[in-house]
């Protein structure tokens, strides 16, 4: 095999693909935020101005980034990000994020493990709204988008789903809790996964990822790993057992979050199944 032959392979291979689509996408958000806060620095806005503009900055240079390089690189239309699918997919996306976060608390509300201390400004969302656009719009076109499209394509939906299952499992066993490990396994590995394969459309994971890290630390006051906030809407007090309150994981790592995740996806997997969205291994192609 001569140069020419090789290096297209080379190119067209999953694995490489997966490495120059995080390398560009990420590179992408670092150069765009590096020079919005070099930016903005030098005017009078307030931290928290600089904050809201530079989240829009990361997550507009993400999905930009993944639209460009790989309209170039695949030289295809890039449905999954289709402007047509936007709100079909943004608000049920959001709102599954939502729900779940709610059901999370209202749990811990009936078991008398959960008490509003004081309700604040709206204003106090900012901080929590900054936090999880960025985590949403940007991890969710790297992870779903490059990471897990990539592997499907080659080998197939349910193994892809094992895959990232698993992996998010074994990132997250340092210092957590067999529950923690599970429930972060299914949330982030299976759950906006399996929605991706079923709308075929990353903008249905994004907003969940988005509303999800939103409501459970911005709207209801609780723990998340993730995302550190001073503010919230809701100044809360939540005690109990860690089964039911996720203890220092939070709720998103409670039972009630693993019994609800699980049954979530296994229905979106269902109907994915059922509406023929699966995609073969290449060794059955």
């Amino acid at each position: 095999m001569n140069r020419q032959t090789a290096l297209p392979g080379i190119f067209s291979f999953f694995l490489t693909r997966i490495i120059i689509g995080i390398a560009v996408v990420v590179g992408s958000v670092a150069f765009i935020h590096w020079s919005s806060q070099s930016l903005l620095d030098k005017t009078q806005l307030t931290d928290t101005s600089k904050n809201v503009i530079i989240a829009i900055a990361d997550a507009a240079s993400a999905l930009i980034s993944y639209i460009l390089l790989f309209r170039l690189y695949e030289k295809r239309q890039i449905s999954e990000l289709s402007s047509s699918t936007l709100v079909e997919n943004s608000i049920p996306g959001f709102a599954t994020g939502l729900i779940l976060q709610s059901l999370f608390i209202l749990v811990i509300f009936i078991a008398g493990g959960y008490s509003v201390v004081s309700n604040n400004p709206v204003s106090f969302l900012v901080p929590a709204f900054t936090a999880s656009f960025t985590a949403g719009f940007v991890a969710e076109p790297l992870i779903r988008g490059i990471f897990f499209r990539l592997i499907e394509e080659k080998l197939g939906t349910e193994i892809s789903l094992l895959i990232l299952t698993l992996l998010f499992g074994l990132l997250h066993i340092k210092g957590a809790t067999i529950l923690s490990i599970f429930t972060t396994a299914i949330q982030a590995g299976f759950l906006c996964s399996v929605v991706y394969v079923f709308t075929r459309s990353l903008w249905f994971p994004i907003f969940l990822h988005f509303a999800w890290d939103f409501a459970e630390p911005g709207i209801f006051g609780g723990i998340n790993p993730g995302i550190g906030l001073e503010q919230s809407l809701l100044t809360s007090k939540i005690i109990g057992p860690a089964l039911l309150t996720g203890g220092q994981a939070g709720p998103q790592n409670s039972i009630q979050s693993l019994l609800l995740c699980s049954f979530t996806g296994i229905l979106f997997f269902w109907l994915a199944k059922r509406k023929n969205r699966f995609i073969k291994p290449f060794y059955k192609k």
